[in-house]
């Protein structure tokens, strides 16, 4: 199904980077949940569009595209839901964990690639190399996202985020896929 669309890159050839960031300050990032930051590297061609990748989303019917957008510069997280974001025009240094932190992730994503950030992890543009970075943002059925910054206060929202389940099938690969086997 999903996995044998034309318009993704097959499985066997997808490369992935995963990333367990620990906990900064009062940032969680991956130390609540355990799952990893996932990047599906040029999962979409090049040529891809936001229709067409909130085509293919809306039909996994795992995620709701929810918006088309850059990533805000201001560094955060989201408490309440995990978030997936599709690359479809441009590229951009972006900045997982928190700017200060050492063991944070800095990374350049581009047109293709999907992002699969688990609640808790902070991140941030760094730099939007063309002024066209642009992704659709999704969200898990059933999860509405917040916006978290790792302020004095947000320390009952972090505890809540043990009851977010993790993904039963991949967002973007369905039955099969990467976000499965965390």
């Amino acid at each position: 199904m999903a996995g044998s669309n034309p318009y993704l890159t097959p499985l066997a050839e997808l490369r992935v980077s995963s990333h367990q960031i620990p906990a900064f300050n009062r940032v969680p990032n991956t130390s609540v949940l355990q799952k990893p930051l996932l990047i599906y590297h040029s999962a979409f061609p090049l040529n891809v569009s936001a229709t067409a990748v909130e085509a293919h989303l809306s039909s996994v019917n795992v995620v709701t595209p929810q918006w088309r957008y850059t990533m805000y510069k201001t560094a955060h997280f989201h408490s309440t839901a995990h978030e997936i974001l599709c690359v479809v025009t441009g590229k951009a240094r972006v900045c997982f964990g928190g700017s200060d932190n050492p063991h944070r992730v800095e990374t350049l994503v581009g047109t293709g690639d999907v992002i699969i950030i688990p609640a808790g992890v902070t991140h941030s543009l760094i730099e939007d190399f063309d002024s066209q970075f642009t992704m659709v943002g999704s969200y898990p059925k059933g999860q509405s996202w917040d916006l978290c910054y790792g302020w004095e206060g947000e320390e009952e929202k972090v505890k809540a985020m043990n009851s977010l389940g993790w993904f039963d099938r991949d967002p973007v690969y369905g039955d099969e896929g990467p976000a499965l086997h965390v």
